[in-house]
């Protein structure tokens, strides 16, 4: 899972970098293993500053100022395909044809496929694992087949068609052309979420592209819409926008993930407001919890695991009328556990992350609220921080589903076995947590959860929770190859042996010519 933004300001002697750098803080939360920024100025010239860590560490006022230009690609890592390696850190850039510069959020499931063309057929070098870069140069092979000195927005469209023909999984992607414009696309089933608004200016008027509404709430752009599946939309230098679907019959299925856990609850994705989402949600574990517990339980108090679920944790209170209470303290200093690279680390980081306050867990039954259970280490860890601030019983309630499958539309959760739901009821799950019970949303009541906000949205990616891949192209080899390629102890020993000397266009201060 990725961030993504792109921005075009209507006056040319502006710089576009201070409000990328500012889009990408706001995205932070998408990833946290990487960061860049590239930017375009006069006579097309590219200026990039990209490398690992978090906004905060890859950027200062110095490189911004670097930056020059005012349009411009802005991204943030969490790493699903290829890995953690520098070279990897996006945006992107091939100097064929044009001068694309290119940030992209998902995963494709044919990218083996794609080598293998882009490799005997194209006769493009392809210098990464990243699926981002098998995308990009796609996009330069089908307009290099154009043969022009200067394109236009109908070769564009030509041009991501070919890409929505032929790569097969969950995107949405930015772009910028030398001197040309700026560009987002969607792919055919709308899985990942991107969308555009505008802003008046002196000169005229701005645009921007961003995974979530807030970016765009964020820096004062308005009008703010979702990209449709299937859907292109460029903008040039001049300022004019030109939309197009791409794709007839789309079978639009977003990520329900993003409503549970991804997304910032303040941003509204394909007409939802993830956090009246996440309200329903509550309530709709509420009623599970009395089908698990009863309707006279003995559940003295509820409490959420911070950030993401304290808005359902509320809503499941009022809705039992049970005292709710904050009895985790969070270091906001630590990043997100969930996407944070190998399982070691997300172990370690849980206890520094969080702090039991025992004055609400002393003598009482505690049902703790999380939005998901993934791989357990943050849940399991939990209930024992809760049992050593001296609860009686600990129960678990989770706002999603059990996870019992691999995702493989750009969310790190590749290995079944890395799943502590798999092939495990729910009383052995309660077990190897620690807690005296657990109890799992239904997958019905989180889908009716968002629908109801959008009742045209019929169909959902929901293949973590039902195994069901919406895009096809999904069987037992590749997803035996996802997990020979993504489980933590082959991640990692992968990353370990790789050269630190890999070629890739991230150097930090360079002025690309």
């Amino acid at each position: 899972m990725c961030g993504i933004t792109a921005l075009l300001l209507a006056d040319p002697n502006l710089m576009a970098s201070p409000e990328l750098h500012e889009g990408l803080g706001m995205l932070q939360h998408r990833g946290q293993d990487a960061a860049g920024i590239v930017t375009c100025g006069n006579k097309g010239r590219l200026y990039q500053i990209k490398g690992n860590g978090m906004v905060r560490d890859v950027f200062d006022q110095p490189k911004l100022e670097q930056l020059v230009g005012s349009m411009g690609v802005g991204h943030v890592r969490y790493p699903t395909a290829g890995s953690s390696s520098t070279s990897e850190a996006q945006p992107f850039y091939v100097n064929s044809p044009y001068g694309i510069v290119f940030a992209h959020n998902g995963n494709l499931v044919n990218a083996d496929e794609l080598r293998h063309f882009l490799d005997q057929d194209a006769h493009r070098h392809i210098n990464t694992d990243s699926d981002s870069e098998l995308l990009l140069n796609i996009f330069a092979n089908n307009l290099q087949k154009t043969g022009k000195f200067r394109i236009s927005e109908e070769d564009i469209f030509t041009a991501i068609k070919g890409i929505f023909d032929v790569c097969h999984g969950g995107y949405a992607c930015v772009a910028m052309i030398a001197g040309f414009g700026i560009i987002g696309f969607r792919d055919p089933h709308g899985i990942r979420p991107i969308g555009f608004a505008k802003r008046s200016s002196p000169k005229g008027t701005d645009y921007m592209f961003a995974s979530e509404s807030v970016v765009c709430d964020g820096c004062s752009f308005s009008d703010f819409e979702d990209l449709k599946p299937g859907e292109a939309v460029i903008v040039s230098k001049a300022g004019v926008v030109t939309r197009r679907e791409l794709v007839e019959n789309a079978n639009f299925s977003p990520c329900i993930f993003e409503y549970v856990y991804f997304s910032r609850p303040d941003s509204i994705i394909d007409g939802i407001s993830v956090y009246k989402c996440r309200l329903a949600m509550g309530e709709a574990l509420a009623d599970q919890v009395i089908k698990k517990l009863g309707p006279n339980n003995d559940v003295d108090v509820i409490i959420p695991v911070p950030d993401t679920s304290r808005v359902a944790a509320l809503q499941t209170a009022y809705k039992l009328d049970i005292t709710y209470r904050e009895g985790f303290i969070k270091n906001r200093y630590i990043g997100r556990t969930f996407i944070m690279p190998g399982q070691a680390m997300r172990k370690k980081t849980v206890r520094r992350k969080f702090n039991a306050m025992s004055l609400e867990f002393a003598g009482k039954n505690v049902l703790i609220v999380d939005d998901s259970i993934v791989r357990g280490t943050t849940s399991k860890e939990i209930v024992q921080m809760a049992r050593d601030a001296g609860a009686k019983k600990v129960y678990l309630a989770s706002c999603a589903p059990a996870i019992r499958y691999a995702n493989v539309y750009g969310i790190d959760m590749p290995s079944p076995q890395e799943l502590i739901a798999f092939n495990k009821t729910e009383d052995e799950i309660a077990e190897a947590l620690g807690a005296d019970q657990v109890i799992f949303q239904t997958l019905e009541g989180l889908i009716a959860s968002c629908q109801k906000f959008n009742p045209s949205i019929t169909s959902w990616d929901a293949a973590v929770f039902d195994g069901k891949y919406v895009t096809g192209q999904v069987d037992a080899a590749y997803l035996q190859h996802l997990e020979d390629l993504r489980s933590d102890g082959k991640k990692g020993k992968s990353e370990h042996t790789q050269s630190p000397e890999t070629l890739g266009l991230y150097n930090f201060n360079l002025q690309l010519k």
